[in-house]
């Protein structure tokens, strides 16, 4: 009676077990179906302007990667095992999104000074769930342009903010700013010596409207301090002549601005034609009257 017993439990158990396998194996098949994103970040902070984070969202879909649009993203700042929303936010067309802060001391850091954002995508039906943690430091860039012996120079220095300490060693790009990208100056790297400073000569005579230069300084893309810019204007740059002939009246300016020949010669030689049409009209029906 016992063997009995046993034999119908285990008849009752093995279809559960047969069940059981087969939607863990449904379930499994759906996630493999799914692709995965990967989420990359790049801080910005842009000297007493602003401070940003850069998102992008990527996938491997048909063995091309694209930027995926038009997913939800949660934005956390997480500290000492505390997590805090920030913000919520959704890429556009090219998988991409800015969340932009006030200053980093809107949020919080760790007991080691570290920033930590985590950017989080719970996933959906066609894309795993996945995380971003960015930890950084807050570091500081202090520019100024002087002119020693008829030559203008730009020094620089580069501060851990929480330390107030020099970063020495590390690479500070000097560039202008143009119309479509910043114009880089010079060719070699520009490293900081044990006080945190760089000191460059400008040298060129760089073309400017009106003679006013924007300069940035920039610690580009850094593991701990991400990217850090600190802009100068000066008015050390050669004047363009303005050329421009946008308020002028010109056969490619818009109606308003139609030059004046254009104007009156047309009218005259259509008024003139005009005339003669009803010159000659007028003179028909004379001829029709005097022949009846």
């Amino acid at each position: 009676m016992k063997n009995q017993f046993n034999i119908r439990k285990l008849f009752l158990i093995l279809p559960l077990i047969f069940t059981y396998s087969l939607v863990f194996q449904q379930l499994n098949a759906q996630n493999d179906k799914k692709n995965s994103i990967r989420i990359s970040v790049n801080y910005v902070k842009i000297m007493n302007e602003k401070v940003f984070f850069e998102i992008k969202t990527t996938s491997k879909i048909n063995k091309k990667t694209i930027g995926v649009p038009n997913l939800d993203l949660t934005v956390y700042n997480e500290f000492d095992n505390t997590s805090i929303l920030l913000s919520r936010l959704t890429t556009d067309m090219d998988g991409k999104s800015i969340y932009h802060l006030e200053n980093l001391n809107s949020i919080q850091t760790d007991s080691t000074n570290l920033y930590t954002i985590k950017i989080y995508f719970e996933g959906n039906e066609s894309f795993k769930k996945t995380h971003k943690i960015i930890s950084l430091k807050d570091a500081d860039i202090n520019a100024k342009l002087i002119t020693k012996d008829s030559v203008n120079y730009i020094i620089a220095t580069l501060r851990d903010k929480a330390t107030n300490k020099p970063i020495e060693s590390e690479p500070l790009t000097i560039q202008v700013q143009r119309l479509f990208r910043p114009f880089e100056l010079g060719k070699k790297l520009n490293f900081t010596d044990e006080n945190g400073t760089i000191n460059i000569p400008i040298e060129n005579k760089i073309p400017a409207v009106d003679g006013i230069l924007t300069f940035e300084v920039v610690l580009k893309e850094h593991d701990d301090y991400g990217t850090v810019k600190a802009l100068i204007k000066a008015p050390i740059g050669v004047p363009i002549v303005e050329e421009s002939t946008f308020n002028e009246r010109t056969m490619w300016s818009p109606r308003n601005k139609t030059p004046i020949f254009l104007l009156i010669i047309p009218n005259l030689l259509t008024f003139g034609m005009w005339s003669i049409i009803i010159y000659l009209i007028v003179n028909l029906f004379k001829i029709l009257k005097s022949s009846t």
